[in-house]
């Protein structure tokens, strides 16, 4: 079995809109998933799902072939790093208490918390000196590797990323990207990104998910979606960012 995390028959309602229809899908290990698609179309909402801050109405959500349940979602989110819109830092504590947050609690050893942090340091090229500083002032691609490492920082299965690069201008985001890149095939990483940008979503992903009302529309590369697109929203959606679809 390939598939690190799975779907089955998953939905998600708030009130009478829904916001994720019956849905089946398997993300693969060691391969970015990028979910795509128009604001409201369910992608937060499935990040959401996976790591337990939302429950489906119906179906399963399985982690390594084990349904996720009230009893075990709090171990499995220490098994999964997430990174959040806007980057989520926590404005009065330090870069370094950011992304040590989660270790401190697990009362890991300081010699190995010193450790990680000097590799999360090079592995994101995130100055040491700056470790010291407050989120106000960082930059914002400081502020999203610090906001990376955090969710780096206990060696995660499973990295969700809901928009990271969203804020940032184009030189900052296309730096990030080429990092990003390097940083998931470096560690083999299994990870799930949700992007509104189509060159993004081909850039950083091995596959792409096209959604849109709650269903996923399309699976495969920005190959498929171009030349075999599933419906008319498809090639909509492409003709819609051209002059990204062509990078």
């Amino acid at each position: 079995m390939t598939a690190l995390v799975q779907l089955r028959g998953v939905s998600k309602t708030f009130g009478a809109a829904a916001a994720l229809h019956s849905t089946d899908i398997a993300f693969e290990r060691a391969k970015t998933t990028v979910l795509i698609g128009p604001s409201g179309c369910g992608k937060s909402t499935l990040l959401r799902l996976i790591i337990g801050l939302l429950e489906p109405d119906d179906g399963i959500i399985q982690f390594e072939g084990a349904p996720t349940t009230f009893a075990n979602i709090a171990d499995l989110r220490r098994r999964i790093g997430y990174v959040i819109q806007d980057g989520g830092l926590f404005p009065h504590l330090t870069a370094r208490q950011n992304v040590l947050l989660m270790s401190m609690h697990l009362k890991r050893p300081a010699a190995e918390m010193d450790q990680r942090l000097t590799e999360l340091c090079a592995l994101t090229r995130f100055p040491q000196t700056a470790l010291d500083r407050y989120p106000i002032e960082l930059s914002g691609g400081q502020r999203q590797r610090i906001s990376l490492m955090r969710a780096l920082a206990l060696s995660p299965e499973l990295l969700l990323l809901d928009e990271p690069l969203g804020a940032l201008d184009p030189l900052v985001r296309a730096a990030l990207q080429k990092d990003l890149k390097e940083i998931f095939a470096r560690l083999k990483q299994t990870a799930i990104l949700v992007t509104h940008d189509l060159a993004e979503a081909a850039y950083l992903g091995d596959v792409i998910v096209l959604m849109n009302e709650g269903r996923v529309v399309q699976i495969g590369t920005l190959e498929d979606l171009r030349t075999k697109p599933a419906a008319k929203f498809v090639t909509e959606f492409i003709n819609a960012q051209r002059g990204l679809a062509l990078v």
